[in-house]
């Protein structure tokens, strides 16, 4: 699952054998710690993302939630105050517009 937020971007998958605990990765320091304060980041060179952290389902669950509750935006892109980080999902919004159905 991909998760974009105005200061982080991860990506949260569970691993073969994991069942109570999730993965969450980042492309950019701090990006996991920024959503999960108390996760412990690994750094791993060789992989597709550098960040890495293991956390419980239940802890990902309840910052989902407390995302959506506390989400106060009208509009997504302005919300992203980072250039690079804008310039960035904006790349992916126009991937996707252009696989909008017309």
């Amino acid at each position: 699952m991909w998760i974009f937020l105005p200061k982080s971007f991860i990506s949260v998958v569970q691993k073969p054998g994991d069942t109570d605990v999730l993965t969450v990765r980042a492309r950019i320091k701090g990006d996991i710690e920024s959503v999960f304060p108390q996760a412990k980041v690994e750094v791993n060179q060789g992989t597709d993302y550098k960040y890495r952290a293991r956390v419980p389902r239940e802890a990902v669950a309840q910052v989902l939630h407390d995302q959506v509750m506390s989400l106060d935006w009208s509009n997504f892109k302005g919300a992203v105050k980072a250039k690079k980080r804008h310039d960035a999902y904006m790349n992916v919004w126009s991937a996707m517009y252009a696989v909008q159905d017309r």
